[in-house]
Parts: structure tokens; C-alpha cells; sequence
């Protein structure tokens, strides 16, 4: 019998705002409210909303706390400054994705790390398993929240005035009705954005106040279904799709967020030889030439009359009023950018050219 899907904070607050309930890594979310095009329009010019609470929320800390994060993540923590994040990714002992998230240093031996839904455990289970001088928290309580797009700093600034100080990639604490909340520069949609971070109680003061901060530019809430679009149009990774443990950040175009300088992490020897040996295919993104083909996750990838790859993630770009997606193809020094491909859509060859992500040029930060 399948486990019945945990709720967020903000359950009942979608329900009332008439959002598509669907089961997501195991919690049940708001998949959309007026639609995907209407909320991808919403991020792109205004500002959306997002319930992010499935997502991880987990503190380390310690004079360990570094030492910690270095060994089980790929990028060099030790350059990153107080008030700033950095992505990263943990490897297996393969040198295969188990997980990609952002690592935010709040300040001296404090960070605060976000993990998938799905990897939660796995990422706390892993952190505690090597932390030396470490303490490591996770706040399944916590609410998480999104603001995105070119009005998101005005609607944060309303609330926050730490957000002025924001750069990309930013962090800082400050306090939302007398708790801790964590307000970082960062985001999943490739626009001007925020997240916010808090105790589960003040979830629903929160959503409502950003709603109301917003409404001067027509704030709407979104749901998952216009985020996977979102990210998708940036050429943004998304685990369990195009990251997997059977597929290592050198095939997925990653090899910038790992720092083979930095001493030992784990899955770096496996890396190493695999950038000796070659790669057996590599992750590339292409723009289907009719609109009336749109390609999915698992359609075949053809070349020269065979097949090269599948695609891991597909979708309509509202933006570009064409098919986009994302698809590990070999041999892995093929494929460069205006190469002819064919995708498989239900049976029909639709002509492609491969693009290199991001699909729509955003430059917000």
C-alpha cells in the first residue's frame, strides 16, 4: 500500500486558491493554479510564488562543519565567503550524481545546506555518517518559499530590508516575526529571485504577506509544473532526470562545480579516470525546428539513421514557442552546437538542432 503523501504548511492554503494537487517525491503539491503558461508568464515578466517546503532545509554546524562539507562535496567551500552559497554536488564512490544542492555559509562553522525532497535523508544520513566536530540539523518543519522574477526584489524588499544588500548567490539571516528566517539570492528559474526559509508556524503569515507585498505587480502563485518549465528554458539539471547515479558531472556538463584541487572528496579518483579514459556520451540540449513536435523524457534521439541517445527532459518553451530538451547523446565529442538531429515523438521524426542551454537568454543577476 502506497504511503500517503506528506502535506506542507501551506496545504490548505492551495486548496482554498483552487491549485492542481499531484504527488511529488512523496508530498503531495500544487502542480498549478491558473495554469503553467499563465504562471510561466507570471515569472518571466511580474513575479510568481512558490511552496518549496518538500525541499530540505538542513543546518551543520561546528568547528568541523567545513572539514565536513569538503569531503562529501565536490566544490571548494573553504573559498566561499560568509553570506554566500555555492552549488555543489555529492558523488558516489562511481563518481555518479546522488545529489546536487546549494550550500549557504551563514557564518563561521555555520552553513545551511538544501537538498532535493527525494535525497533528504540520503544527504543527512551521509553528513552525520562523516561529521567530525559537526552537528547536523535538518528542519522537515520548516517552510520554504520562492519569490521569482524581475519584481521579486521589490516585493522582498518590502518585508526584508536585508534584501538591498543581496547580490546573487547571497545569504543572510535576519527574523520574521521574532524566528530565525534565512533570505538568500538564489532560485531555480533563471530570473531575479529570492528564497525564504522559516519555522512551519509562521508559514502561512508569510505566503500571505509576500501575496500582498506583490500584489501592486500582480503576484501570482505557481506551482511545480511551470518551475519544471522554467528551469528547463535555463538548461537547469533536475535530479532523477538528468542527473543520476549512473551518470557522473563530467557526462552532465558539471565538471565546473567540482574542484579536483581541493584535496579528497568522494567519487574524485573515479573522475579522474573517467577524464583520462573518456566519456562514454555526454549531456546536450536542442530546439525542436516544428512546434508541433514536442519531446518527451525517454524519446529516442537519432543521428545519421541510428540512435544516439533518449532525451531526459522535454517540454514546450513558451518562450521560445518551441520544443526544448535535454538529452545525454554519443559519442560524447559529437553533437556541437547547430548539429541536425531527430527526435522520436510517437512514432514521427521531428528535426532538431542542438543548442547549448541556456534556451532563453536571461541575464537578471
Amino acid at each position: 500500500m502506497a504511503a500517503t503523501p506528506r502535506r506542507t504548511p501551506l496545504h490548505d492554503e492551495h486548496r482554498s486558491l483552487g491549485a492542481k494537487i499531484g504527488p511529488f517525491a512523496g508530498w503531495a503539491m500544487p502542480i498549478e493554479y491558473e495554469g503553467v503558461l499563465a504562471e510561466h508568464r507570471a515569472v518571466r515578466e511580474r513575479v510568481g510564488l512558490f511552496d518549496l517546503s518538500h525541499l530540505g532545509k538542513v543546518d551543520v554546524a561546528g568547528p568541523g562543519a567545513l572539514g565536513t562539507l569538503q569531503r562529501v562535496f565536490t566544490g571548494d567551500l573553504s573559498k566561499t565567503e560568509v553570506g554566500r552559497a555555492l552549488y555543489n554536488l555529492l558523488l558516489n564512490d562511481r563518481g555518479g550524481v546522488e545529489e546536487d544542492l546549494i550550500a549557504y555559509r551563514l557564518g563561521e562553522g555555520r552553513w545551511f545546506v538544501v537538498p532535493n525532497a527525494a535525497n533528504t535523508e540520503k544527504v543527512v544520513s551521509t553528513l552525520r555518517g562523516d561529521a567530525k566536530g559537526a552537528e547536523v540539523v535538518s528542519h522537515e518543519d520548516w517552510c520554504f518559499l520562492g519569490v521569482q522574477g524581475p519584481r521579486s526584489a521589490e516585493v522582498c524588499l518590502a518585508l526584508f530590508p536585508e534584501t538591498a544588500g543581496l547580490r546573487f548567490m547571497g545569504c543572510v539571516e535576519t527574523e520574521y516575526h521574532g524566528r530565525r528566517l534565512v533570505l538568500a539570492r538564489s532560485g531555480y528559474t533563471g530570473e531575479l529571485g529570492f528564497e525564504l526559509f522559516t519555522d512551519a508556524g509562521l508559514a502561512r503569515d508569510l505566503w500571505r504577506d509576500v501575496m500582498a507585498a506583490g500584489a501592486p505587480f500582480n503576484i501570482e502563485p505557481c506551482g511545480l509544473g511551470a518551475r519544471d518549465v522554467l528551469r528547463l528554458e535555463m538548461g537547469y539539471p533536475l535530479y532523477g532526470q538528468d542527473l543520476s547515479p549512473e551518470r557522473t558531472p563530467l557526462q552532465a556538463g558539471l565538471s565546473w562545480a567540482v574542484a579536483f584541487d581541493k584535496g579528497d572528496f568522494r567519487g574524485r579518483e573515479a573522475l579522474l579516470s573517467q577524464r583520462e579514459e573518456g566519456l562514454p556520451n555526454r549531456l546536450r540540449g536542442f530546439v525542436v525546428d516544428d512546434r508541433r513536435h514536442i519531446p518527451r523524457a525517454h524519446y529516442a534521439v537519432h543521428a545519421d539513421g541510428e540512435q544516439v541517445g533518449e532525451v531526459t527532459s522535454g517540454t514546450f518553451s513558451p518562450s521560445l514557442q518551441r520544443g526544448i530538451a535535454l538529452a545525454y547523446l554519443a559519442p560524447a565529442d559529437a553533437f556541437e552546437p547547430g548539429t541536425q538531429v531527430e527526435v522520436d515523438v510517437r512514432g514521427r521524426r521531428g528535426t532538431a538542432r542542438i543548442a547549448k542551454p541556456p534556451f532563453v537568454d536571461r541575464s537578471p543577476h
